[in-house]
């Protein structure tokens, strides 16, 4: 079972499985799950709607800020067993089909030698990563849009992990459910603080780096991260990761 921290903003509840962060936003109509963690994350799903009083009949919508196979975990089965719609953005929509190839600029072998490394893929395998099942269809958001979703995120296009990541701003709540826009663990290196995923999982890191701009100009009190802890003020963490890069 994954780590569970209920209202690190109002209404909106952190699940931590297996270095990967996924998150339950309440609206007045239900809950949107913004990205779906891994196969295994659908038992900490229900552990978490459990404490929340909640079911799966709540669920209404899971918006996915990147297709990589750490955030698309139970997406398919969720969109099958619960006929919810599963969002994310044109550039992504292909990915969501195999979510294991992806465009990276170095070689994740590369990071064998390293401990962080081997413990992530050792838990992300333990938790189903491998058996991860594409997402046979999807619905498609535009930048800038706000979701007719509970939450009502708004789309904020950062490309360059992959090419269509987005991140989801709340602006009533002021947070940015950053993805992996911006980390505060590489899961691929172990260091900590705002920085870019290491060049094994990111497709563009120029392009990458240049998003940082579209996050700092949210000036979201609150930013929610992919892996990591969350990071208070979003202007503040896109200045250090630019300082930090890509591993």
């Amino acid at each position: 079972m994954g780590l569970v921290q209920i209202n690190v903003a109002p209404g909106v509840h952190r699940v931590e499985d297996a270095y990967v962060n996924w998150y339950l936003v309440e609206g007045d109509n239900g809950i949107t799950v913004v990205d779906s963690g891994l196969p295994a994350s659908w038992r900490s799903l229900k552990f978490t709607l459990r404490k929340l009083g909640r079911d799966l009949d709540d669920l209404r919508a899971i918006v996915l800020t990147h297709a990589h196979f750490d955030h698309v975990g139970f997406a398919e089965r969720a969109r099958r067993q619960l006929g919810i719609a599963v969002w994310v953005h044109p550039g992504d929509a292909e990915l969501t089909g195999h979510p294991w190839r992806y465009e990276k600029e170095r070689n994740p072998l590369g990071y064998a030698w390293r401990s962080q490394w081997r413990r992530t893929m050792g838990r992300m395998g333990s938790a189903g990563a491998f058996w991860v099942k594409s997402i046979e269809e999807v619905s498609l958001f535009a930048d800038g849009q706000q979701l007719p979703v509970p939450g009502n995120p708004v789309v904020v296009a950062t490309p360059g992990h992959t090419f269509g990541h987005c991140c989801m701003h709340l602006p009533d709540r002021n947070v940015l459910i950053a993805g992996d826009a911006i980390v505060t663990l590489d899961p691929y290196t172990g260091l900590r603080g705002p920085r870019l995923v290491a060049r094994a999982a990111t497709a563009d890191s120029r392009q990458a780096l240049s998003s940082l701009d579209a996050i700092e100009a949210t000036d979201a009190q609150l930013l929610l991260p992919g892996h990591g802890e969350p990071f208070r003020g979003a202007a503040q963490a896109a200045m250090l990761a630019r300082s930090a890069g890509s591993a």
